[in-house]
């Protein structure tokens, strides 16, 4: 039995969860959100908690159960608070300016790169070398992070391009010129 898989979620007063055969959808005032279940698994509420109980013994259960725990902690805690990641763009003539739902960033290349925010993922510029991304969906959050840092990723000699906020880059020394 997983560890995990064992702690009942608590669920706070404004979420409402809905079981369905198959899925489990949870609502809350950020949004709505909907997770597949296995059939191999059961999920219940009881006492103001949501837990999740195998149905079966074997691997492949063992491996889904602490997995679906976590996704539904995940679904209440974005829909309730919602999830934040912040980028921040490092080099000299780098920046991002939001325009609508879109984000144009300036990162040494030839053109501006333009990347669409997916749905339910918003973007807040602050100044111009910083992005706070917020969204209920953690993974999908996460993910647009991702494909962000893809753009420009940090550099281990000057430390220019795009990082996470708490991320640090190991920095190299580079060449130093011999005689």
């Amino acid at each position: 039995m997983s560890r995990v898989g064992k702690k009942p979620i608590p669920l706070p007063r404004q979420v409402t969860v809905t079981l369905q055969p198959g899925a489990v959808t949870v609502q809350g005032p950020k949004g709505v959100l909907r997770c597949p279940v296995p059939p191999e698994l059961e999920v219940a509420i009881q006492e103001e908690q949501l837990t999740v109980k195998p149905l079966v013994e074997n691997n492949k259960v063992k491996a889904h159960f602490g997995l679906l725990r976590a996704l539904l902690a995940n679904m209440v805690q974005g829909v309730h608070e919602g999830f934040e990641r912040i980028l921040e763009i490092q080099g000299i003539g780098y920046k991002v300016e939001l325009q609508g739902d879109q984000l144009v960033l300036n990162l040494g290349y030839s053109h501006p790169v333009h990347f669409r925010l997916p749905e339910g993922i918003s973007a807040v510029v602050e100044k111009q070398n910083r992005i706070l991304i917020r969204g209920i969906d953690r993974d999908l959050l996460g993910l647009t992070a991702a494909r962000l840092r893809k753009f420009r990723p940090p550099e281990p000699y000057k430390g220019k391009g795009i990082r996470y906020a708490e991320e640090t880059v190991r920095r190299k020394v580079g060449k130093t010129g011999s005689k």
